[in-house]
């Protein structure tokens, strides 16, 4: 396991993560992301992704997310691992530090549109994953790749 050093560079104003939730949606080899319409992902495409509110489950937000950004039901199945996803400003220091939790779900209903917080929503093959032409957000692809062993599981 590696560690990362606290970054000495961090906006005072940051005080501790923020949990997190990412919703992956796999469906007959296919993954549901998103073009988000706020930084600092706006040219990546990527899972929704929405802050855990006070008195809510991971569950609950994962799925009220994914409904609020591609209009796409969900059922949350099984939260599976964690990423981080650190905001810098122009002089490079920390403004907001995410820990993103990872939960597969079940497609219920629902085809992608976009919500308030994503410019594009749209189904893709896992192989297109591959593509180094597409702009993808830090660790998309191994996250949609773990997604899809658990659900053929």
């Amino acid at each position: 396991m590696t560690l990362t050093k606290r970054n000495p560079q961090a906006d005072s104003r940051v005080h501790r993560p923020i949990a997190a939730t990412i919703a992956i949606v796999i469906g007959a080899g296919s993954v549901l992301p998103v073009r988000p319409a706020n930084p600092p992902d706006v040219e990546r495409w990527g899972f929704p992704s929405g802050k855990i509110e006070i008195g809510e489950t991971t569950q609950d937000a994962v799925v009220r997310e994914r409904l609020e950004e591609t209009g796409v039901c969900t059922e949350a199945r099984q939260t599976f691992t964690a990423v981080h996803s650190f905001d810098h400003d122009g002089a490079d220091r920390l403004r907001q530090h995410f820990v993103l939790i990872a939960v597969l779900c079940r497609w219920v209903s629902g085809e992608p549109v976009t919500g308030d917080d994503a410019l594009k929503a749209r189904w893709f093959h896992l192989e297109e994953l591959y593509d180094e032409s597409l702009a993808l957000s830090l660790d998309v692809a191994v996250v949609a790749r773990q997604a899809a062993r658990l659900g053929e599981g």
